[in-house]
């Protein structure tokens, strides 16, 4: 893998944080936080920087297309797309809409990547039946895949009314947005990004990133089989920078498992405990440390999978604004240098 090829990203759920004497901030100032790191991370050198979509009190960002085009009217040439914009539970239409209107105001850098989503609150909330996960999602992304050609389309199915040579405004200058699919590790989920032709984005959240090579072959071999040119693979999991290795696991442990316990109450988990968590830093899919230790695993990550890129999920829990505002420029200035330079 060539150093100049590796692009190198951070993501955030928009976790809402409390402030240095730990009280819980409101969604609104986390908004404008997210928004300074990512003009942060715009100035530092990151490649690209992703928001995910979630409609919960835990997290304040629920519409990712506008905080990003925020950050594309102050930033020059970072990608900005999503970590992930739940599909199932909205019109594929209006999100190629809004998605060619941030590229419109970024001049070329959005992008998107589309999946089910890890959590279920949005389906109640807009009026649709978990019953229906699966066809929802299938049928709405035949129907994004039409969009995305930015030609007029006819398309039936199931889960809305027909469309009879539709034609969807504004048209991006590339003549497509740049589509990742965000897979949890389902043969199936990485065989349909080959068949419709979009870049796969591997949420790899816990164990060895390794243990995904076979998922990152099949998406190779799918793209040969459906006559597909080469299309990136990407990974997304989380992490954290200070400066040294004790620091980062030291600040991050405590937030991790605040967050990893209250989610983990609701889908029946264990509490985390401290031997797992350093479990996941040393061996499996918790990217934390020093600058040195990150790019070291990276490095062994991209080798490992073939990759051409990786996002790094920096925000995990109620951790302040000023440490997560420090781990971006480390990851900037010398996460990413070090990367490359093992790489190269």
């Amino acid at each position: 893998m060539a150093a100049a090829r590796i692009e190198l990203g951070l993501d955030t759920f928009g976790d809402v944080t409390v402030d240095a004497d730990g009280a819980r901030l409101s969604g609104a100032q986390v908004i404008r936080d997210v928004v300074e790191q990512g003009v942060l991370a715009d100035r530092v050198g990151v490649d690209a920087f992703g928001l995910g979509e979630h409609h919960r009190a835990d997290f304040a960002i629920t519409a990712p297309d506008i905080v990003l085009a925020a950050i594309a009217a102050r930033t020059e040439r970072i990608v900005l797309g999503t970590a992930v914009t739940v599909l199932s539970s909205d019109d594929p239409i209006r999100i190629y809409e809004r998605f060619a209107t941030l590229d419109a105001i970024s001049r070329g850098r959005a992008e998107i990547t589309l999946g089910r989503g890890s959590f279920t609150e949005s389906f109640p909330l807009f009026g649709y039946d978990l019953a229906d996960y699966e066809r929802l999602f299938e049928e709405k992304l035949d129907l994004y895949a039409a969009v995305r050609r930015e030609a007029p389309f006819s398309w039936s199915g199931t889960t809305r009314a027909p469309l009879d040579n539709a034609d969807v405004h504004p048209k991006t200058e590339s003549g497509g947005l740049r589509t990742w699919i965000g897979v949890g590790g389902t043969p199936e989920s990485v065989v349909r990004a080959a068949r419709y032709g979009f870049g796969l984005m591997l949420a790899i959240i816990g164990g060895p990133p390794e243990r995904f090579a076979p998922y990152a072959d099949l998406y190779r071999r799918a793209l040969a089989e459906f006559e597909q040119p080469e299309l990136p693979i990407g990974v997304h999991s989380p992490g954290f920078v200070a400066d040294d290795d004790e620091e980062a696991r030291e600040l991050l442990y405590p937030y991790f498992k605040e967050q990893r316990d209250r989610i983990g109450a609701e889908r029946g988990w264990p509490p985390a405990t401290r031997e797992q968590f350093e479990s996941e830093v040393e061996h499996g899919a918790v990217f934390c440390g020093s600058p040195e230790t990150v790019a070291a695993k990276i490095a062994r990550t991209v080798q490992a999978l073939g990759l051409s890129r990786f996002d790094l999920k920096y925000a995990n829990g109620a951790m302040p604004h000023a440490f997560l505002m420090r781990a971006v420029e480390l990851y900037g200035t010398e996460v990413g240098p070090r990367v490359r330079a093992l790489l190269a």
